[in-house]
């Protein structure tokens, strides 16, 4: 499958993406690898992501995971 979201992960292991022309985080450690159709996760800030067609999409924005330490 070729993503056609143009994605790049920082040195500190962040995932970043454009989405409609927007500098989105994607995740860090929950960001799918490698990147598949059909893929959903979450990221730390609770927004809600899906690869549809070859493309990231953000479908919903959700309460963030609770971090248990």
């Amino acid at each position: 499958m070729e993503l056609k979201t143009k994605i790049w992960m920082t040195g500190s292991l962040d995932w970043f993406g454009f989405i409609d022309d927007e500098e989105v985080f994607l995740g860090h450690r929950n960001f799918p690898n490698p990147p598949e159709e059909g893929d959903a996760w979450t990221c730390e800030s609770g927004d809600m992501f899906k690869i549809i067609d070859g493309e990231i999409k953000k479908v919903g924005h959700t309460e963030p995971p609770k971090k248990y330490w």
